[in-house]
């Protein structure tokens, strides 16, 4: 082969200093009216698709490789099995080229990236970031399809090898990636809202910059599909609201309490049934909630049996449930996963058994 090195241009430490590096100065250069009305979920929602690291996958399976034949003329000088009678310049034969194509998903830079694990002889092939392929070339006045064929697997395990401590490295920024850029975030936030109270404290009128931009477009992102910024509200930004973890464990000691009432009492709710004794939670959380605990309200993908809300929002969401093992209890997780949307960050199960034996079905 003829190809060149992959995963030899940069060093993976290198390479995510310089992305948090152009992370944090974009962050910077961000407009500051554009950033103090987005809602940081959405900031941070772009900032992680435009800067996360994407390993390319490749598609190995045999139906999904192509290969294709040239005659070409190969220059043999250097090959130890032939005789030519001056080795100093070229001598070339009729030959043959095998090209092999391998398709990928994933940002194709990446095979410039040396990850922190690596050998001292990288794989060849011929990267084409535009066509998100892989080109494999072996030339040869008497190739044999078997050599070939052996030559090329083993050059696309040595890729693949790569691949995976790639994914390690990458892996790990990835998971780092989201509290980098909220911090980021926050700090710029802070610095502008700390400026705009210092000049207002001043109390003289402020003078707007003829050369204020009041737009602002990303610069072209190097991937398929380009990643816009979220578009800001001309309007105050109001946060959504968010139960705090205070609120939530007064909660759960509401539902606690409630059930050491029936623990003490079992025979006041031994003959009801689960829609009448979520009505005694219901009963409590409204005491605490003014009345926005509501049961079988429609929320996302279906109905939930006790939730509470804050100003159209959904803040807490409970599913009640009787014992049927183990089985049904992982439906009834699943159940209430499937009544939730991404705001939807407090869940409760309440079970209810009345047999004996906690295990027994």
């Amino acid at each position: 082969m003829t190809d060149n090195y992959l995963f030899s241009k940069y060093d993976w430490t290198t390479v995510q200093q310089a992305q948090i590096k152009q992370l944090n100065e974009e962050i910077c250069g961000y407009s500051s009216n554009q950033l103090l009305n987005t809602s940081a979920d959405a900031l941070c929602s772009y900032f992680l698709d435009k800067y996360r690291f994407v390993v390319p996958i490749l598609h190995k399976e045999d139906d999904e490789i192509i290969a294709d034949q040239k005659e070409v003329q190969v220059d043999i000088s250097k090959d130890p099995n032939r005789y030519v009678s001056d080795k100093s310049r070229p001598f070339y034969a009729q030959g043959t080229e095998i090209s092999i194509i391998v398709s990928f998903d994933g940002d194709a830079s990446l095979f410039e990236i040396r990850p922190n694990k690596f050998t001292m002889s990288p794989p060849r092939a011929i990267v084409d970031g535009n066509k998100n392929q892989l080109l494999f070339t072996f030339r040869g006045v008497d190739l044999q399809s078997d050599n070939v064929r052996t030559r090329f697997y083993t050059i696309l395990k040595e890729i693949t090898d790569y691949l995976g401590w790639l994914s390690e490295d990458v892996e790990h920024f990835n998971y780092q990636l989201p509290k980098i850029v909220q911090d980021s975030i926050e700090a710029r936030k802070s610095k502008l809202l700390k400026d705009r109270n210092l000049i207002v404290g001043l109390g003289f009128q402020l003078k707007q910059r003829p050369d204020a931009i009041t737009t602002f477009v990303t610069s072209q992102v190097k991937r398929k599909i380009q990643i816009l910024p979220p578009v800001a509200s001309t309007a105050p930004f109001q946060p959504e609201p968010v139960l705090s973890n205070d609120d939530y464990h007064h909660i759960l000691k509401i539902l606690t309490d409630m059930t050491l009432v029936m623990e003490r009492t079992p025979s006041a709710f031994t003959s009801l049934d689960e829609e009448a004794i979520r009505t005694f939670f219901l009963v409590l959380l409204n005491g605490h909630y003014e009345g926005n605990a509501t049961g079988e309200t429609f929320n996302c993908s279906g109905k939930t049996d006790i939730l509470i809300r804050d100003n159209g929002k959904n803040i807490f969401i409970a599913e009640c449930k009787f014992w049927g093992g183990p089985k049904l209890f992982k439906e009834t997780i699943d159940q209430l996963l499937g009544y939730t949307s991404w705001r939807d960050t407090k869940t409760a199960i309440l079970l209810f058994n009345k047999n004996k034996d906690f295990s027994k079905t």
